[in-house]
């Protein structure tokens, strides 16, 4: 029997630690630093089409402010909005659903903005921090070796 659990020791610490990360996942609440997400478009964008997300997820009463900011020399139009060079926007949004925003520098040319609401504690939350985790690895600023 001690054999047993020397052997399987390392694997079992393991499998506990990943199930206290799952729970504390689940039932954490949901809190944020501020309430808006930047959506830089870089110096260059217009000419290049550049990566610039297609579609942001932003969630009601965390992270439900989207800030706009104009590092190019030329103006960048979103949606009705036209935004001056080295100028920042912040658009809230209060309501759920799908906003879709015309942005020439993206490369399909369209912003689709998903607000969804707060998740309640449980496998709900837990799968809106796997699709955050998700949305910031995808979108991790490019960094040339240079930088």
């Amino acid at each position: 029997m001690r054999q047993f659990l020397y052997r399987y020791l390392p694997l079992t610490v393991l499998a506990a630690v990943l199930g206290l990360v799952v729970l504390w996942s689940m039932l954490a609440p949901v809190k944020g630093r501020s309430h808006q997400l930047l959506l830089a478009f870089p110096p260059g964008v217009t000419v290049s089409g550049m990566a610039v997300p297609g579609e942001i997820r932003l969630t009601r009463g965390v992270q439900d402010v989207l800030l706009l900011r104009n590092s190019d020399r030329v103006p960048i139009v979103f949606g009705p909005l036209k935004i001056a060079p080295g100028r920042d926007v912040r658009l809230p949004f209060s309501d759920e659903g799908v906003f879709e925003y015309v942005c020439p520098p993206v490369l399909g040319k369209v912003v689709r903005v998903r607000v969804v609401t707060a998740p309640g504690p449980g496998w709900a939350r837990l799968v809106w921090r796997l699709g955050s985790l998700r949305q910031w690895v995808r979108y991790l600023p490019l960094r040339s070796p240079q930088d």
